[in-house]
């Protein structure tokens, strides 16, 4: 994996944040973006300033997160992975209990759905040039019904944007790979839930690098990791 470059979004903690690491011990240059680049300055200075990249860049902003991909390729010359990783949660009520005003919706909307959608068509174009890896952070709420869960919502959107991507993709050498995580302990998680089995954004970051692991000749399209007696 030496001097493959993977650029990844909300680097700055949880899931983003363990698989730059793990990909950096790995041998990757890594491109950290988060909203604020002083949010992953000091992990890239972790990381080391020869592989690793600190960028601002609102993954919901088209000219935000298409300059953090055009910035990293002039540092590293080349981009061979994409992690669309950034993410929100906010609780949601359709019949508005204890959730008094939808519009806190919206920007969990835009950086789910349209910041990885953003994050897909400012990095593919150069993907192809280096037959590279999109991988996107879905959730194992995009695969099952959640109660009044407009995060669900988002997350079913994500699963069929990885579906589309990857048709469009074929016989381009692009492969895409859509990580499911299960419960797991981030700062997203509310109190009760960390009550719960959760998984480790370590455990994570494994899943993605086994993904970019693999030969150009496997496409790994899915990964669904729940931690152990996760109930449905």
């Amino acid at each position: 994996m030496d001097d493959r470059v993977l650029l990844v979004t909300g680097a700055s903690r949880g899931l983003g944040a363990a698989t730059a690491r793990l990909a950096a011990a790995s041998g990757f240059k890594v491109a950290l973006v988060a909203r604020n680049a002083g949010s992953v300055a000091g992990l890239a200075a972790e990381l080391g300033e020869e592989r690793a990249l600190a960028l601002g860049a609102d993954v919901g902003d088209w000219p935000g997160i298409s300059g953090a991909v055009d910035r990293t390729i002039e540092r590293f010359g080349r981009l061979d992975a994409a992690f669309a990783n950034a993410g929100i949660g906010v609780g949601t009520s359709f019949f508005g209990d204890d959730d008094p005003d939808p519009r806190a919706w919206e920007e969990m909307v835009r950086t789910n759905v349209l910041g990885a959608a953003y994050t897909a068509r400012a990095a593919l174009p150069a993907l192809k040039e280096s037959a590279g890896h999109l991988l996107i952070t879905g959730s194992v709420a995009g695969r099952y019904i959640r109660n009044a869960s407009m995060y669900s919502v988002t997350k079913w959107a994500v699963t069929g944007m990885a579906g589309a991507i990857r048709e469009e993709a074929v016989g381009t050498g692009v492969r895409v790979t859509l990580v499911n995580p299960g419960m797991t302990d981030t700062d997203i998680l509310s109190d009760e839930q960390r009550k719960k089995p959760t998984l480790q954004p370590d455990d994570v970051a494994r899943a993605v690098l086994y993904a970019l692991s693999q030969p150009p000749s496997v496409d790994v399209n899915e990964i669904l990791v729940r931690p152990t007696g996760q109930v449905l």
